[in-house]
C-alpha cells in the first residue's frame, strides 16, 4: 500500500470497534494503573484511546504526518497528559520506552522482513519482565504474498511460536486461514493473533 491508501484506510476506521486482540491483551495485563503501553502503528488512535481509558500511559507511534491530529481527534482531552506521540516509520525506529504492554494491531507485517526483524529486537528490549507483546501477524498463505512478497513480512507457525520470542510464554495464539474481505476487497487471510509474555 502507498501512503495515500494508508491515509484512506485510517480515515475509514472512525466507526469500528476496538480490536479484540487489544481487549484480550488488556485482560491478560490487568489494570493500567498508570503503567506504560506502546501502540505501534496507532493509525487513527482507536486502540490508543482504549488504552488511555483503561488507565495506561500510552506512547503512540505511526508514520503518517497527521498522526498527532488524528489522536487528538480520537482521544479525550483529560487523558492526553498520559499520551505521547512519535511520528516515525518503523524503519527509523531505534527504540521505545520501557513498557508493560506493546501492542501492534495489523501494523508490523506491512514492512520488509529485515525491518521487521530489527523492530522485533526493539520490542524485545522495550517489554519489561512480566510485560506483554500483542500483535496481528500475516502467515505465509496470506493473499498479500503474491503481490507484496518482498514488501511485507509473512511468517509460518514455527517462526511465530519459537523464533520471534524464544523463551516467552504464549498467552494466546489464534490462527486463521480463510477467504474474507480486506479494506481493498475480497482477500484470503492467513493470520496469527499473538499475545506473548516476557518471563
Amino acid at each position: 500500500m502507498d501512503f495515500s491508501e494508508w491515509m484512506d484506510y485510517n480515515a475509514a476506521q472512525t466507526a469500528r470497534e476496538v480490536r479484540p486482540l487489544l481487549l484480550d491483551a488488556l485482560t491478560a495485563a490487568g489494570p493500567g494503573a498508570g503503567r506504560q503501553a506502546v501502540d505501534l502503528g496507532c493509525g487513527l488512535g482507536r486502540e490508543s484511546d482504549a488504552l488511555l481509558r483503561a488507565g495506561w500511559r500510552v506512547h503512540a507511534v505511526d508514520f503518517a504526518p497527521n498522526t498527532e491530529e488524528n489522536l487528538h481527534a480520537t482521544t479525550r482531552e483529560q487523558d492526553r497528559e498520559r499520551l505521547t506521540v512519535e511520528v516515525r516509520s518503523f524503519a527509523d525506529l531505534a527504540g521505545l520506552p520501557d513498557a508493560d504492554l506493546v501492542y501492534a494491531g495489523f501494523s508490523i507485517p506491512y514492512i520488509p522482513r529485515d525491518v521487521f526483524d530489527r523492530l522485533i529486537g526493539v520490542v524485545r528490549t522495550a517489554v519489561r519482565p512480566g510485560g506483554l507483546f500483542a500483535a496481528n501477524l500475516l502467515g505465509v498463505n496470506d493473499g498479500y504474498r503474491a503481490e507484496h512478497g518482498e514488501e511485507f513480512t509473512f511468517l509460518d507457525e514455527d517462526e511465530v511460536r519459537s523464533l520471534l520470542f524464544p523463551g516467552w510464554d504464549l498467552v494466546r495464539l489464534d490462527i486463521e486461514d480463510y477467504d474474507g474481505r480486506a479494506y481493498s476487497g475480497p482477500h484470503h487471510w492467513h493470520l496469527f493473533h499473538l499475545v506473548a509474555r516476557r518471563p
